[in-house]
């Protein structure tokens, strides 16, 4: 019994001495603050009730630390703290110092050992940990009357560690801090009318059609989702949407059936397509009280694409444009808008991104935040929000814009926390509380949740939470902006810009995205024919929603790329071999000129206008006549023969390039290998020598027989004929030295011989005259009607000796 006694009383002693421990070390945090190197915790808040306490009301916080340091801590505690100085106007809240560092002192501890202004942990806290806290805080705790205001208060984590000295500290780890609007209860001067605007929109994640990279857009349009739960905002609040139709389009599609593809391309059937139906269905119910503002097609970064210039910039109207043209559906209206955050915003973007595309109208809502411009040249945001910017390097010069109040949701105090979903619903009350307390008349202020802000939607909901505050009036953001028919002017803010817009390499991509699209297009003989899903493509590409999931676009684009290239390689050269790839095509020019064909084939399943270009990379003296296009009818195939000239000889390398009607290169170009066989001056100068020669030397020869001929002239016998001489005696041809026939030695003519008497002569044999092979034949000379004998055969055959 003594024993259990002895214990019970120490174990009573060692809790008096640690109560007593910690409210003497919460009330000497001052002087034992840590040096810059000692460690330090993370303190969250995620509660504080209520949000805008009335004096005598207890408060309550809750929250996690966690042991970000490499040491562990003992005796741990949670301690509320305040800063007793009471904020009454907007400008004190925008100066409190963003400062958060543990030893500073804006936070001082409360210093009650009997009160649940502090807990202690009952182990110490090691490394990596995490522990909760709940902190209940009378009113009279917090020692700052009954007055209305905003003060700053928070909770601090103390506790002991052992350095590497062996010295044990103890030290303010860690602290967080947070506004508290106190109220009286009283009506307020006036009534903050308040639009609310909630952003839905999310990354793209539609391949092509029916092919989905992921299942998160469905994933976030779950009731625990980030969608789901900012449209649960619209069934209870009044809001106005700010929606990016793109991803109005990839929902319907999953609610149509989707196929989400994996490694390897496989692809597998997607699993939230009932999901995203009834997510359609709440959001088309929420539009006949919420108005809808559409943000061009895809959302995308419009300060890097105005930035980029050329063709990126030209992608900004093409947004736009396609917005404007948008089946919304449902029968309700909507506006077409614009959304632009501090560096962004600028008198450029602003002319470029409101004006110069196809349906452009004065109209459109242009959003921008207070934030752009610096705290001096802030443009004052009562009673109206709604100016128009001057805009000098327009076509316009201002364009009427909507300035959001960036400090109705730019959470803090403290920068590392300012996120958070309950620092930017306290902001929230205490700026729109102080609006409400101070000034009179009405006044209304336009709120959107920074980009920044996070995708889980968490941000917008504690906003929304806010709009049943009492001196707020929740309207749209359609009757803020009729409610200032004739807007104040305003300049266009000039502060650089804060944050990196899309790396160089994805504007890159981009831009060959672009270009590969377009020449895709322009192949087309009816532009209009073009799968729309290739233009919107584009615009996915260049989206804003793309920061923070560089593996994520980096495969869209690619897809994309892959896709719009498989296109282009169906209207291609065939190569001699009746294939296409990189094997030459090789042609010959004679005479150093001539006409070769080359062939293009249609392999889409749409008509295409094509032509060839043909050039040499090295060669000036290759001259091409001009073509023009053809028509290729889907399947089809044309051939174009090519009038080409060369000056030189030898071989010339090439390049064939298919090219559309607006002469963009369609796909890689194919070499040629042209032989060219050119004479040249010195070729055609030897022809001409040849010729010259030859017929110089007939010429002469025949000048010489003439001449010939005259000196010594032949006349001939009487009776006879120059053509047509005198036969030959048969007995000259036997050799024989007798006389002639018919004339003796001495001159007389002989007897002529009866006609019975047949000469017998043996000539070479003559089928095509009737003489056989033996060579002879018995022919009656003199007969009438019958062939003359082999003499006078013989006879007619010879001529005269110069014959």
């Amino acid at each position: 019994m003594f024993r259990r006694r002895l214990r019970l009383s120490a174990a009573i002693a060692a809790g008096l001495v640690f109560v007593a421990s910690a409210a003497v070390s919460a009330s000497t945090s001052a002087v034992a603050s840590p040096a810059a190197d000692d460690p330090v915790v993370a303190v969250t808040i995620d509660s504080f009730t209520p949000a805008t306490p009335q004096p005598g009301q207890p408060v309550t916080i809750t929250g996690r630390v966690t042991n970000t340091s490499s040491v562990t801590f003992e005796n741990p505690q949670a301690i509320a703290c305040v800063d007793e100085h009471r904020l009454t106007t907007r400008a004190q809240l925008a100066a409190i110092p963003t400062e958060d560092k543990p030893q500073n002192n804006s936070c001082t501890g409360l210093t009650n050992a009997d009160s649940t202004t502090f807990q202690a942990f009952t182990a110490p806290l090691a490394p990596k940990a995490t522990v909760k806290f709940q902190l209940v805080v009378p009113w009279a705790e917090w020692h700052i009357g009954k007055n209305p205001g905003v003060y700053v208060v928070g909770v601090m984590f103390r506790g002991n560690f052992t350095d590497q000295d062996r010295k044990v500290t103890r030290v303010t780890a860690g602290r967080t801090r947070t506004l508290m609007p106190v109220i009286d209860g009283r009506p307020t001067a006036r009534k903050v009318n308040t639009a609310l605007v909630v952003p839905l929109e999310h990354r793209p994640t539609m391949l092509s059609n029916d092919r989905f990279a992921n299942e998160s857009l469905a994933e976030s349009m779950a009731p625990t989702g980030a969608l789901g739960r900012l449209l649960a905002l619209g069934q209870q609040r009044n809001v106005t949407w700010l929606v990016d139709p793109a991803m109005l389009d990839e929902a319907r599609q999953m609610r149509d059936g989707y196929r989400v593809v994996g490694a390897n391309n496989l692809t597998k059937p997607g699993t939230g397509a009932k999901v995203v139906a009834a997510w359609l269905k709440a959001f088309d119910t929420s539009r006949a009280k919420n108005p809808v503002v559409l943000l061009p097609y895809g959302d995308p970064d419009v300060d890097s694409l105005i930035d980029a210039g050329g063709g990126l910039k030209d992608l900004v109207g093409q947004s736009r444009a396609a917005t404007e043209q948008y089946n919304l559906g449902g029968g309700q209206l909507f506006s077409s808008g614009l959304w632009l955050e501090n560096g962004s915003v600028s008198s450029r973007n602003l002319a470029a991104a409101s004006t110069g595309y196809a349906g452009a109208k004065a109209d459109d809502v242009n959003l921008v935040t207070s934030s752009s411009w610096p705290t001096a040249d802030r443009p004052a945001l009562s009673p109206s929000p709604v100016y128009d910017v001057l805009t000098p390097e327009g076509p316009v010069q201002s364009v009427r814009t909507v300035i959001a109040d960036s400090a109705l949701t730019a959470g803090g105090p403290d920068t590392a926390s300012a996120s958070s979903p309950i620092q930017v619903r306290q902001r929230f009350a205490a700026e729109t509380a102080l609006l409400a307390s101070t000034g009179t008349g009405s006044i209304s202020v336009v709120a959107v949740p920074p980009r920044s802000a996070g995708t889980d939607g968490q941000a917008a909901a504690a906003l929304a939470q806010d709009l049943s505050l009492p001196w707020i009036t929740p309207v749209n953001l359609n009757s803020v902006i009729a409610a200032t028919p004739k807007p104040s002017v305003t300049k266009a803010p000039v502060s650089p810009r804060s944050t990196a817009g899309l790396p160089n390499g994805q504007l890159d991509q981009i831009k060959r995205l672009h270009g590969s699209t377009n020449t895709f297009i322009s192949l087309l003989t009816n532009a209009d024919n073009a799968d729309e899903n290739l233009r919107r493509a584009l615009l996915r590409a260049s989206s804003y929603n793309w920061r923070g999931f560089p593996d994520e676009v980096q495969r869209f684009i690619t897809y994309e790329q892959s896709t719009v290239s498989s296109q282009l390689s169906k209207v291609h050269l065939v190569t001699n071999s009746g294939a296409r790839g990189d094997r030459q095509i090789r042609v010959n020019l004679s005479a150093g000129k001539g006409t070769f064909p080359l062939t293009v084939a249609n392999e889409l399943e749409v008509s295409v206008r094509v032509g060839i270009q043909v050039s040499s990379p090295n060669r000036t003296d290759l001259k091409i006549e001009p073509l023009q296009t053809k028509v290729l009818g889907a399947g089809q195939k044309a051939t174009y023969q090519i009038n080409a000239s060369a000056e030189q000889n030898g071989l010339i390398r090439a390049d064939a390039q298919v090219i559309s009607a607006q002469q963009l290169p369609v796909g890689r170009s194919q070499e040629l290998v042209i032989q060219a066989a050119q004479y040249g001056s010195v070729g055609w100068i030897l022809v001409g020598a040849a010729i010259a020669l030859l017929f110089g030397t007939s010429a002469v020869r025949i000048y010489r027989r003439i001449r010939s001929e005259r000196r010594n002239p032949s006349a001939p016998e009487p009776g006879s004929d120059a053509l047509h001489p005198a036969p030959l005696d048969p007995h000259d041809l036997n050799g024989t030295t007798e006389p002639a026939a018919g004339k003796p030695a001495g001159g007389e003519p002989a007897a002529k011989p009866a006609a019975d008497e047949v000469q017998r002569v043996r000539i070479a044999s003559d089928h095509a005259n009737g003489v056989p092979e033996n060579g002879t034949a018995d022919v009656p000379h003199g007969v009438p009607g019958q062939a003359p004998s082999s003499t006078e055969s013989l006879k007619e055959g010879v001529g005269t000796k110069d014959g």
